[in-house]
């Protein structure tokens, strides 16, 4: 397995282009915010003693959020190209196996996605540490590269689950274009939750990107945050819900509460993606023996 895991990163990385194309949604949205997202959303919150702090660090979270979902996605097309090209059904008879051959391609996808959100992490924490002076302290960067690979997994687990019924890699690009655009919207990157209508909000709490952009928020927030409103906690939860910094679904969600919904919906995907699988060779094997 190692060597297939090995063989999609490969292909990965040799494919400029798609490596390119497959961080463009999250390059967007940092480019975007630079040119005028943050000019727009700093008079909304006037009162903030350090909005360069905040809405920096709320802006890597967002975009490592988009980087994990189209990174992930982008690996997988390997996929539906070995099926297309009936290279998965000829790897699928060798001593590796189906389930194997599904697994490597699961892991290779959140490798890419963890390297990936590294390398984007690295140059945005650059640049706003060397304009805006913005920190992040060793237990922030612990967490951020834990929550890197969690949230690498989860993405390749979704997107693993979600191409099973997709058959051709053109079919492939267009629902990649598609995900590559909606994706900042949908984690709250583009515009903050609290500005779109209650339709638009409970389609982003839907949408398990949002939630893992709001673990990287309250991780990456939080000491500023405390620090901001520790005269005024009212204010500070106004802010969290607006900014998506926590979700809202009966009460604002803790940290421990979004992690629980979040590893609920990997196991929910890990189910759809290799279920199948695993149906098949158990069906293969009661055949045997009843034979």
């Amino acid at each position: 397995m190692k060597a297939l895991i090995k063989r999609n990163l490969l292909l990965y990385f040799r494919n400029k282009s798609g490596v390119f194309f497959s961080v463009l949604g999250a390059l967007i949205s940092f480019i975007l915010y630079l040119i005028f997202l943050k000019e727009t959303m700093t008079p909304d919150w006037p009162q903030l003693s350090q909005s360069n702090q905040l809405l920096d660090t709320w802006l890597i979270s967002g975009t490592l959020t988009v980087t994990a979902i189209t990174t992930t996605l982008t690996s997988l097309t390997q996929v539906v190209k070995d099926r297309e090209t009936k290279v998965f059904y000829d790897l699928s008879l060798t001593d590796i196996g189906a389930r194997r051959l599904q697994l490597s391609y699961l892991l290779s996808a959140t490798l890419i996605g963890m390297i990936m959100q590294a390398i984007l992490f690295i140059v945005m924490f650059t640049y706003f540490y060397y304009v805006n002076h913005t920190v992040i302290h060793l237990l922030q960067l612990i967490n951020v590269f834990l929550l890197m690979l969690f949230s690498a997994l989860l993405s390749a687990t979704l997107n693993l689950a979600i191409i099973q019924q997709i058959k051709t890699v053109d079919t492939l690009a267009k629902f990649s274009s598609i995900v590559g655009t909606g994706a900042g919207f949908l984690v709250g990157t583009y515009v903050p939750i609290g500005a779109l209508p209650h339709f638009a909000q409970a389609l982003m709490k839907l949408t398990p990107g949002s939630y893992i952009a709001s673990l990287y928020r309250q991780i990456l927030l939080a000491p500023t945050l405390s620090e901001v409103f520790k005269n005024n906690p009212t204010v500070g939860e106004t802010f969290e819900e607006a900014m998506g910094v926590r979700l809202k679904i009966t009460e604002l969600l803790t940290f421990q509460q979004t992690y629980i919904l979040v590893i609920l919906m990997m196991c929910i995907a890990l189910l759809v993606a290799l279920l199948p699988q695993w149906l098949k060779k158990y069906k293969k094997y009661h055949t045997l023996f009843r034979e």
